[in-house]
């Protein structure tokens, strides 16, 4: 008879533990201060308090091997973002489990597989610092390449040499925000609208099983599509985002050294325009070190490259094919970064940065509407304090 009750009492927990809702939640507010130029709003002068991400994320395990994942997310980053839409939402079913690997199938909105960060890259306390490299993540046009509506097959094989992870999956992009419309097109006034095409995406990892080695390899093909609107001037042409991530990093007790370098082609073509149709491979690559002090305490440091054309580094041969109405540093950006960061308990962080940056490839025309008045050389700084539950 107890042991009939204790399996019964067993049961009855396995299946609350099944069903568990799980819900965690972020919220961070940044200050971003520059000299000439403008990040995430009007910082040029007195600053910009225009960068805030809150997210709440829910997770349910109705079945052993069925979750259901989501997060919904506001951020305010200037002119390119605001508003609230899920961030992801997805159900991961999980196929195969064992000590020597897993293998599963995921449907529904997912963050891309790119790179070390892009999975994560919305929660402040997974980054490296306040704004990410960007000759790799994007924060211009991150929606492009941040998350799609797809299906991907996930799988990991776990062996006393190493654990061996493959991501790959097809799917939608999302192409409905401002910030895309400006760098596919060049602009927001255009009649059109883009759509979103099949595309694909996938992702090798590799790291020994103390985590102390990690080298990946990850790459896309973001598909777009523009529908002619009335009295357009363009035609029905179609965009191609192709970038190829090489990525390695190294964890010590206290430090941490991380490089990724990117070639990133794109294509435009069929919109009847000379100056619309081309093709260009830009090139990226950052170097970081970071350092863990005693009681909780960070230090970021990095030096990050972006070349929009990696045959014309210097951006001259762009200039003067414009006719000098764009600069050539809005063709490249060197950027040096030194940050700082408190985890002051568990649940709450401060960070700040400093960059010292050349060249102006990485700025959001939105906050910076004319190109020609923006600087070469120009500072930034930041400060951002998270919470999370």
């Amino acid at each position: 008879m107890f042991l009939l009750a204790y399996s019964g009492f067993a049961h009855e927990q396995e299946i609350q533990t099944k069903q568990q809702l799980q819900v965690h939640g972020f919220l961070s507010q940044g200050y971003i201060k520059t000299t000439k130029n403008n990040v995430f709003g009007h910082s040029n002068n007195s600053g910009s308090l225009d960068f805030r991400e809150i997210g709440l994320t829910a997770s349910l395990r109705p079945l052993p091997k069925l979750q259901f994942s989501g997060q919904l997310l506001h951020r305010r980053a200037g002119k390119g973002g605001g508003g609230i839409h899920i961030d992801f939402g997805f159900l991961d079913y999980n196929l195969i489990n064992t000590p020597s690997g897993e293998f599963g199938i995921r449907l529904g909105r997912m963050k891309n597989p790119l790179g070390f960060y892009n999975d994560t890259r919305d929660v402040p306390f997974t980054r490296p610092s306040i704004l990410l490299p960007q000759s790799i993540y994007f924060d211009r046009t991150r929606n492009l390449a941040l998350a799609s509506d797809s299906v991907h097959f996930y799988g990991e094989s776990r062996t006393d040499w190493g654990n061996v992870s493959i991501q790959l999956g097809t799917g939608f992009p999302q192409v409905d925000d401002s910030n895309t419309d400006v760098s596919i097109l060049g602009s927001t006034q255009y009649p059109g609208k883009l759509r979103p095409r099949l595309s694909y995406l996938g992702r090798i990892l590799y790291e020994l099983p103390d985590g102390r080695f990690r080298l990946a390899i990850s790459s896309t093909q973001l598909n777009v599509g523009y529908n002619p609107g009335q009295n357009d001037i363009l035609e029905s042409g179609s965009f191609k985002f192709s970038p190829l991530i090489f990525s390695a990093q190294y964890n010590a007790e206290h430090w941490s050294v991380t490089s990724e370098y990117a070639l990133r082609y794109t294509r435009r073509h069929g919109f009847g325009l000379p100056q619309f149709d081309k093709s260009t491979t830009g090139e990226s690559f950052y170097l970081q070190g970071i350092y863990r002090f005693p009681a909780n305490w960070e230090a970021v440091l990095r030096y990050d490259l972006l070349f929009a054309n990696r045959k014309d580094r210097n951006g001259k041969k762009f200039a003067a094919h414009t006719g000098y109405s764009q600069p050539a540093h809005s063709q490249y950006a060197k950027d040096l970064t030194i940050g700082l960061r408190w985890n002051i308990t568990p649940a709450i962080m401060l960070s700040t940065e400093y960059h010292r940056v050349h060249g102006t490839a990485w700025l959001s025309p939105l906050d910076n509407p004319d190109i020609t008045r923006t600087k070469r050389n120009w500072n930034l700084f930041a400060a951002q304090i998270s919470y999370r539950f």
